[in-house]
């Protein structure tokens, strides 16, 4: 289980409203080791890097210190030995796709066309027109182009995002050779591994030629598993460490390229299946598809909720209250699916988007909803950073901090935190729910039904509907079923009749089946 942390909005220990280092590490019993602690086995750390927070982060100036806001790294390597002292590893996201513009190497690069790091960054001449070389957008909608003129150099350089994150030029040894001593200096300092972000944009084709209807030039070129191997054995000089990409890729054959044969990528996240929508029919065949493909070649890594996508509660609100109720039976997916469940901070609280007025927006792409801080505490007691900060937090707080804040729902037995923990409790305990065999069975259209097994037998049922929905198993899974874990409260943890189990609308069950 890898737990998501966006530093700015997890816990402030000074007060700036910015969530920092030193917050993280006051609250890692909450993680791991403390009474009613979520038993994570791994934190993944979004940038913390010097930065001028253009892309909050994402565009480094340093990829070897940490900014200010966060702390030193003397605070870094205390969070990471406190977390190490209590069983949890430590990733940490590293950007080898760009840099910030105010990154000395682009600096120099940008001093001149005969600057000895001009050919580490991507310039070219531009068209005829004396437009951009080609037809490349950039990731992010508000953007445009993914090419800006160079007035002093009369050149136009290339950024698969913003302005202000220039692309490295991977084609040059020197850049990648440079991004591999990057790693070294963190493996080294003993952090367990990287999230490695936009992997898939490092190898583009070097003629720089149009993008077409059906074929991108601007990512994922054949010379992207050459680059992923040399990474990975910048990983394997340090045994035990691992690397997971942002592969944003939408074909699933292409994502698994990324992991088999096993000398690459350790996993890659699945962004096919984060923008489904919340139909039984579509779930199942993505999960199908995906086993199929992958037919024991690859790891899958799951997830529904990071810091660049709508919380679940949100996105898959229908009816009223479904909202929440489907963020439970999202979090009972995430941890029961054969392969590794990523949780995002918040989730298993399972908060939704905070509203965020006009006057408050902050990021480029209209990502702040989903950065919003965790609510730690009541804000009638607390006041208005509720917990996170005592200061005035950067983003707002969602409006129902009062209920869904961990004091709260650390409180009540039925809370989703409540729920999350015992989730993850049960993976923890159960070799089917971690490795164990994966097999769908057919039951009712509204539901999605798949059997885990290894030393024991659970049926996991969950109910994609607002309805209450007979199972309708096709199939005979035995007499002998219990009901382990239910996402609705109060549900009697009993023996069950498979062949006449009503879910509840919005439900999930987790049962165990005799072998």
């Amino acid at each position: 289980m890898i737990y998501q942390i966006y530093p700015r909005s997890f816990a402030d220990s000074s007060g700036d409203g910015v969530g920092d280092l030193r917050g993280i590490a006051e609250r890692l019993d909450y993680l791991r080791g403390g009474d009613g602690s979520l038993g994570v086995d791994a934190i993944w750390l979004s940038p913390f890097y010097p930065s001028p927070m253009v892309d909050f982060g994402y565009d480094v100036a340093d990829y070897t210190d940490v900014d200010p806001v966060f702390g030193t790294l003397e605070e870094f390597d205390a969070l990471l030995d406190g977390a190490h002292r209590r069983g949890i590893k430590l990733v940490i996201d590293c950007v080898p796709n760009h840099t910030s513009d105010q990154h000395p190497w682009f600096i120099e690069s940008r001093s001149g066309r005969a600057s000895t790091k001009r050919d580490w960054y991507v310039w070219r001449d531009p068209a005829p027109d004396g437009g951009p070389p080609n037809n490349w957008r950039a990731g992010f909608a508000t953007i445009g182009s993914a090419w800006t003129f160079d007035r002093p150099t009369s050149q136009y350089y290339l950024h698969s995002f913003s302005a202000a994150q220039p692309d490295l030029n991977w084609d040059n040894p020197e850049v990648e050779a440079a991004l591999h001593d990057v790693l070294r200096f963190w493996l080294r300092r003993g952090v367990d591994g990287f999230r490695l972000d936009a992997i898939h944009k490092i190898a583009k084709d070097p003629e720089l030629r149009d993008n077409g209807d059906r074929v991108r030039h601007d990512q994922d070129w054949p010379t992207i598993h050459e680059r992923l191997r040399r990474i990975r054995a910048v990983v394997d000089e340090f045994p035990g460490r691992m690397a997971v990409g942002e592969v944003y890729l939408f074909d699933l054959k292409r994502v698994i390229s990324y992991v088999a044969p096993g000398d690459q990528l350790h996993l890659a996240h699945n962004f096919v299946f984060v923008h489904l929508p919340w139909d039984a029919a579509v779930f199942r065949a993505s999960v199908r598809e995906f086993d199929a493909l992958a037919n024991g070649i690859a790891w899958p890594a799951w997830f529904l909720e990071n810091h660049d996508h709508s919380r679940v509660a949100t996105r898959y609100a229908g009816r009223p209250g479904s909202g929440e109720r489907r963020a439970r039976v999202a979090a009972m997916l995430i941890c029961t699916l054969r392969g590794t469940p990523f949780i995002y901070q918040g989730q298993e609280l399972g908060l939704p988007d905070a509203a965020v007025p006009p006057d408050r927006v902050l990021d480029v792409d209209g990502r702040d909803p989903e950065r919003a801080p965790i609510p730690w505490a009541p804000p009638s007691r607390s006041g208005p950073g509720a917990g996170f900060t005592s200061g005035a937090p950067w983003l707002p707080i969602v409006a129902d901090a009062e209920r869904l804040c961990v004091e709260r729902q650390r409180q009540d037995p039925d809370s989703t935190l409540a729920l999350v923990r015992r989730l993850i409790g049960l993976r923890a305990g159960a070799p089917a729910l971690q490795t164990g065999a994966q097999r769908i069975v057919d039951a009712s259209s509204r539901t999605l039904c798949y059997v885990r097994e290894h030393d024991a037998r659970f049926l996991i049922a969950l109910n994609f509907s607002s309805g209450r929905v007979p199972l309708g198993l096709r199939e005979d899974l035995g007499r002998e079923a219990a009901i382990a874990l239910s996402t609705v409260p109060h549900r009697a943890r009993q023996p069950v009749d498979l062949g006449g189990l009503i879910l509840e609308p919005d439900e999930g069950l987790l049962i165990r089946i005799a072998a």
